[in-house]
């Protein structure tokens, strides 16, 4: 069952974690690889602030991103940035998505997010949640998989499997030819 009164708290939990843990690195740790091949850490901050703004965009009724060319270009474009920069577009957007998620709302609409996918509204905050939470780990800077809360992994496993089975046969079809397991560092692969 979809809480996003309580997501929201765990949204801005995982969100102040992030912040602590990443405010401790310097502008040289930042342009250093991430976990996510071809990705620096500056990437998956901006990525973290531009995934809280499109968020927005899918609560208000937008469209999540206008293409996947803005979408990547506003990651590489924040990518390089230093630091100080980055912690405040993560702590400004993830404000943003707060106050806009926060707001009185229809939760048990169907939104929009990007590739075709439908979600309840309700569903958001956790959807938001998962980025903060599985990007921390992405980050390489010592929050690991095992550090993520018990209750969070338990919600993403299910969230996840039911997001299989309610896949497409085509979709079933080609993740059932591969074998998928975890990589070392906490990312998906198959």
């Amino acid at each position: 069952m979809n809480d996003h009164v309580r997501d929201l708290v765990s949204v801005r939990e995982a969100t102040d974690r992030l912040l602590a843990a990443t405010g401790k690195l310097d502008n040289a740790a930042v342009a250093q690889p991430s976990r996510l091949p071809g990705w620096t850490r500056g990437h998956v901050l901006a990525h973290v602030a531009r995934n809280a703004d499109a968020l927005v965009n899918v609560l208000e009724g937008r469209p999540m991103y206008a293409d996947a060319r803005v979408r990547d270009a506003g990651i590489e474009q924040g990518a390089p940035r230093p630091l100080a920069a980055q912690l405040e577009d993560v702590r400004d957007s993830a404000a943003r998505f707060q106050e806009t998620a926060a707001a009185p709302a229809d939760w048990s609409r169907t939104v929009a997010l990007r590739n075709g996918v439908t979600d309840a509204a309700s569903r958001i905050p956790f959807r938001r949640l998962v980025e903060v939470e599985l990007h921390h780990v992405d980050l390489g800077v010592g929050y690991e998989l095992e550090d993520l809360p018990e209750d969070f992994t338990e919600r993403e496993i299910a969230f996840f499997a039911g997001t299989l089975r309610r896949a497409p046969r085509r979709t079933r079809g080609r993740a059932e030819r591969h074998r998928w397991t975890a990589v070392a560092y906490g990312g998906y692969g198959r």
